[in-house]
C-alpha cells in the first residue's frame, strides 16, 4: 500500500488530477501493482477523504498548530508507537502540521494492518494527508518526508 502512495505522490501533481478510483486502480494494475494492495491503498484515500471532510464539517482546519496541545491515548500509542507520534509531534512544531491535519493523520494511520508503525510508514502517511490538501510545506521538511523512499516499506 505504501508503495502506491508514494507512486500517487510522484505521478500526480494534486489530488485533483488523479483519475477516478477504477481507472486509477487499472493504471496501477498495468504499473505492476498487487490488487490487494490497490484495493487497501484505495480504501485508505477513501477513508482520507471521509476524515478529511469531517474536519472540514467541524470548521478545524483553519486552527494553527500552537493552538492546541494533544494528548495521545493508550490506544493511540499503541496503534501508532512512539517513533511516529514523535514525528508527529516534529511536523507540528515544525509549523508543517496543522491541527485539524494532525488530528486526520492520527485517525487514517489507526487504520493500517499492523502496528505499531515505522518512521517510513508514517512518513508516507503523512506526506499523503499533505498532499491531499496541497498544503505548503518547508523545504527541509519536505525532505525529511522523502528521506526514507529507498528503504520504502513493501506492504
Amino acid at each position: 500500500m505504501y508503495d502506491i502512495l508514494v507512486y500517487l505522490f510522484e505521478n500526480y501533481y494534486t489530488p485533483q488530477a488523479c483519475p477516478r478510483a477504477e481507472i486509477l486502480a487499472s493504471k496501477l494494475a498495468a504499473a505492476g501493482f498487487e490488487h490487494e494492495d490497490i484495493d487497501d491503498a484505495l480504501n485508505w484515500l477513501r477513508g482520507l477523504a471521509s476524515t478529511t471532510e469531517r474536519c472540514l464539517a467541524l470548521g478545524t482546519v483553519q486552527e494553527t498548530a500552537g493552538q492546541a496541545s494533544r494528548i495521545y491515548t493508550d490506544n493511540e500509542y499503541q496503534a501508532l508507537g512512539s517513533e511516529a507520534i514523535g514525528f508527529i509531534v516534529f511536523l507540528e512544531n515544525s509549523g508543517s502540521l496543522p491541527t485539524a491535519l494532525r488530528e486526520i493523520l492520527i485517525e487514517t494511520a489507526q487504520v493500517a494492518d499492523h502496528s505499531p508503525l515505522s518512521l517510513s510508514e508514517i512518513k508516507v502517511l503523512a506526506l499523503m494527508v499533505l498532499w491531499s490538501q496541497e498544503a505548503e510545506v518547508d523545504h527541509l521538511v519536505f525532505e525529511e518526508l522523502l528521506a526514507d523512499e529507498t528503504q520504502r516499506p513493501s506492504h
